[in-house]
């Protein structure tokens, strides 16, 4: 059983994230998963919350039967009717909607929000041969995703923009909500801390993004007038 009086305020908050993505409620009430390519990632999961005797199983994805994804899952009533509280719900994919936040913990819940269907991107600009980057974030849930845009951009003062695609072959629409070079760094500087938890994976893309010395513009002006741009000068 999880103790919340024990855990990191900053741990749970990140957790929540990881939970609102990568997570899942069980519809018996009381069992509590997250899945994630990355096995250490989960054990580092488990070690946060004090768990010590879930060992870390596979399960399948996607409608595949080979079961080749980590998978952390306990039972816990107490955190299970916590995690409702907040908005969390079983069967979450295109119903969830707004958390209830602790926004002294905002950029914790994001980096588990990012860390679970998250994508930093880089690439070369075909016309000015000027590295680029950007952060996406995936949802099937239109109203969490909406909620989350405005979170973000009030958090932060920056824009980002919302896309909506329909895959062939699939009835529910995907939203993707995407941040540009000088947002997506402005971002990732205010969720990454040392002591933190993270996704070792991208905590390296953040990293190459944040020692990126081209001169960063505010095109379009993404960016509010309280933002911290970190532009070179």
């Amino acid at each position: 059983m999880v103790d919340l009086k024990f855990i990191r305020p900053s741990d749970l908050w990140y957790f929540i994230g990881l939970m609102a993505t990568d997570g899942n409620l069980s519809k018996d009430g009381r069992h509590i998963e997250i899945t994630s390519k990355n096995k250490n990632h989960l054990i580092a999961v488990k070690k946060s919350l004090g768990l010590k005797n879930n060992k870390i199983s596979k399960k399948s994805r996607g409608g595949l039967n080979n079961k080749i994804y980590p998978r952390l899952q306990f039972s816990d009533i107490r955190l299970y009717k916590f995690l409702l509280e907040l908005g969390l719900i079983p069967k979450k994919s295109l119903t969830l909607g707004k958390i209830k936040l602790d926004h002294t913990y905002f950029s914790d819940f994001l980096r588990g929000v990012i860390d679970g269907d998250g994508c930093i991107s880089t690439w070369i600009h075909k016309t000015n041969l000027g590295r680029q980057w950007s952060l996406r974030i995936t949802s099937a849930a239109p109203k969490f995703i909406k909620w989350l845009k405005k979170e973000i951009e009030n958090y932060f003062d920056i824009k980002g923009k919302l896309y909506k695609y329909r895959y062939k072959n699939k009835k529910n629409d995907i939203y993707i909500l995407k941040f540009g070079k000088l947002p997506t760094k402005i971002i990732i500087q205010g969720i990454y801390k040392k002591d933190s938890l993270f996704l070792d994976r991208k905590k390296k893309q953040t990293i190459s993004c944040l020692q990126d010395k081209n001169k960063m513009i505010n095109y379009g002006n993404v960016l509010g007038p309280d933002a911290e741009t970190g532009r070179q000068p």
